[in-house]
């Protein structure tokens, strides 16, 4: 059984849950940038677990990002942009089979958020929802995660394998 724990991350906030997120589920699962998360990087995925952060109070645009790389705030670093938007990598994800699930990183008074969209684009493309999505609160707009999110997220990794492990038993007694 194997999953994919995909991401786009701008400060690595959302790359440090999908980490925790894949060390959760086990040594059968790879947290994968966009970038990385290549058609043959998936051809054995029995999950695909997308996360990303909200910005504008939803999944970020190219625009958004564009703007980013524009003007960056000079107090901080600036946001990592050498991969594509997850809005981006779901265009090209091909037709699958499997599971997915979806998780998304913000401010804990955010009223929009990115996992609705994350799992509509998913379910197009032939994965069936696993488990509710999860959303990680960072601090500020850079972050940090606020205190034992990565923890929460290693135990929500747990709970999509022990999913997985139960969906694998029923489907194998299934006629």
């Amino acid at each position: 059984m194997q999953a994919m724990v995909v991401y786009e991350s701008l400060w690595g906030n959302t790359a440090a849950i999908a980490r925790a997120v894949a060390e959760g589920f086990g040594p059968e699962a790879r947290a994968l940038s966009t970038a990385q998360a290549t058609a043959s990087e998936l051809a054995n995925a029995d999950l695909i677990v997308a996360g990303a952060p909200v910005m504008g109070f939803r999944l970020p645009t190219d625009k958004m990002r564009e703007t980013l790389g524009r003007t960056p705030d000079r107090s901080t670093r600036p946001p990592d942009l050498s991969h594509p938007s997850m809005r981006s990598w779901l265009d090209t994800l091909p037709v699958g089979r499997g599971h997915s699930a979806a998780f998304e990183t913000r401010f804990w008074w955010s009223p929009g958020g990115s996992t609705s969209e994350i799992i509509a684009r998913l379910r197009c493309a032939g994965y069936r929802q696993l488990l509710k999505p999860q959303r990680f609160i960072v601090l500020a707009t850079h972050g940090p995660l606020r205190e034992g999110e990565t923890q929460r997220a290693r135990e929500w990794g747990e709970r999509l394998a022990e999913a997985m492990q139960a969906s694998s038993a029923r489907a194998a007694v299934r006629p």
